[in-house]
């Protein structure tokens, strides 16, 4: 891939939503914040909608660090689903998390700890105490993603242990913290609140005798939000003629197990768009599925907010009630 078709990999700002902030900061690219967070203050809608996977700016000694950038970083990115939730967020007036450091830098959908060690020069935990690889280390797809199946190993080289820390501190922790003070913020207004962690997936297999999948729905398998809001989900999306699958393949990971909190009413879903739905042929750029799908998304987190207050109303929370008001 040539220089100039790098450079336009990298978009920092998108569109000129109004922001209320940012944090964290992009190691190695001066002046780009890790996220920004815009929206209304307060908020019209107990929903918050945030994206982790769809950071495009990229530095450029992690393009230089790279086997394939041009492929692996397209092959990484939620390409494009950040659109789709501006959309979104400008037609409801949902709160928005975006992330703009991008996947291949760090995953903000794993743990912190959640580290190929194999892959990370002088490793700090000491040989006979590193904590067992996860099932997504094994993979390749831990939180510095390090191989893809069809690529191979995605880096030239290993990386310093100051960089994996400067990637934390700067970019994974600020973010979820951001994101844990947005939804307080929101279950004081309303008495409840939903994140809901945008992201885009491949086409799935056509289910036998049926239509594939356009949509996965995920809740931890009921841990991380009240059920009635998976149906309100999937009532809008049948109502709509959509498919949609439940946790599988993509059940939700890290965002969802660090904020979900039904019991104190904060709920956390997970949602995939099959990403064929709104983008073009090659999956590369927007199509012309972009607006039918914000619109349908639109559609789907203003039923969803309404459970929010549903909920919060049977809970006989006060905070609704001066919500309203």
């Amino acid at each position: 891939m040539r220089k100039g078709q790098l450079e336009d990999m990298i978009d920092p700002s998108g569109d000129n939503d109004s922001q209320q902030g940012s944090g964290g900061r992009i190691p190695d690219t001066p002046g780009i914040p890790a996220f920004v967070l815009s929206g209304q203050e307060p908020s019209p809608i107990p929903v918050l909608i945030a994206v982790p996977h769809a950071g495009r700016a990229y530095p450029a000694r992690l393009l230089d660090g790279m086997r394939k950038p041009g492929a692996v970083c397209v092959r990484l990115e939620d390409r494009f689903v950040d659109r789709v939730a501006r959309g979104v967020a400008r037609a409801t007036g949902a709160p928005l998390l975006l992330a703009q450091a991008p996947r291949a830098m760090i995953d903000l959908n794993r743990a912190p700890d959640d580290i190929d060690w194999e892959m990370v020069t002088r490793a700090s935990p000491a040989e006979g105490r590193r904590p067992l690889p996860s099932r997504r280390v094994r993979s390749g797809l831990g939180l510095i993603p390090r191989r893809l199946s069809g690529f191979g190993e995605i880096w030239r080289g290993r990386l310093e242990e100051a960089d994996l820390r400067a990637r934390i501190d700067l970019v994974h922790e600020p973010y979820h913290a951001a994101l844990s003070r947005a939804l307080a913020g929101l279950c004081d207004r309303w008495g409840g609140a939903l994140l809901l962690d945008l992201h885009s997936m491949p086409p799935l297999v056509p289910r036998p005798g049926g239509e594939p999948a356009r949509f996965v729905v995920g809740d931890r398998f009921g841990a991380s939000c009240h059920g009635s809001l998976v149906g309100t989900a999937f009532s809008h999306f049948a109502a709509e003629g959509w498919e949609a699958a439940h946790n599988r393949p993509y059940a939700g990971g890290y965002v969802l197990d660090r904020h979900g909190a039904p019991g104190e009413s904060i709920h956390a879903m997970q949602l995939e768009i099959d990403r064929s739905c709104y983008l073009d042929s090659q999956l590369l750029d927007p199509g012309a599925g972009m607006e039918p799908m914000i619109d349908l998304v639109s559609g789907l987190v203003r039923r969803l907010a309404a459970t929010v207050c549903e909920l919060a109303q049977g809970s006989g929370g006060k905070r609704w009630a001066q919500a309203a008001e």
